[in-house]
């Protein structure tokens, strides 16, 4: 079992923003947001939080590990669909509390459990003031996997599965 406090603590900000230690500054969670693109295209697939476990997971193994705030459980992701991420290359920004996942896709290459290659498959307008009437528009929105089939919940909307 990877140990989870294995990531040292720094105050002093000149050391956390210039040094070499790595030392993640978790929220009062004990959460870091997580930003993942694509290492092939640079398109941004998801956005995802990590705690300590996740995190040492990740790094020890290479594959993409998170924390689920809603179930309050640890997953890997395509752990149930599949679609595993090889973290390719992982950065900090410069106070370390975010990390920047470059990853490549296994499977059919989704990452969003509504079947889609990224999480980020509806637009904002914008220009116009927000209300009621904005309404997103639809962006790469097609389905590479049945969520119904993988999951079993077929909430989400149908009409855009990819046709193999």
């Amino acid at each position: 079992m990877t140990k989870t406090n294995v990531f040292p603590k720094i105050e002093d900000k000149t050391e956390r923003e210039e040094g070499t230690v790595f030392a993640p500054n978790f929220d009062a969670h004990g959460l870091l947001p997580v930003i993942v693109t694509s290492a092939k295209t640079g398109e941004v697939l998801m956005f995802a939080f990590m705690n300590a476990q996740a995190l040492a997971l990740s790094i020890e193994t290479g594959e993409a590990h998170y924390w689920s705030r809603s179930r309050k459980s640890l997953w890997r992701k395509g752990e149930t669909s599949g679609n595993t991420q090889r973290i390719v290359e992982m950065r900090t920004d410069c106070d370390q509390d975010v990390i920047w996942l470059k990853v490549e896709m296994t499977g059919a290459e989704a990452c969003c459990h509504t079947g889609r290659r990224s999480c980020f498959y509806r637009a904002i307008p914008t220009g116009d003031a927000p209300g009621a009437a904005l309404s997103l528009v639809w962006v790469d929105a097609e389905r590479h996997f049945d969520p119904d089939a993988v999951y079993g919940h077929g909430a989400a909307a149908k009409g855009t599965l990819k046709s193999s």
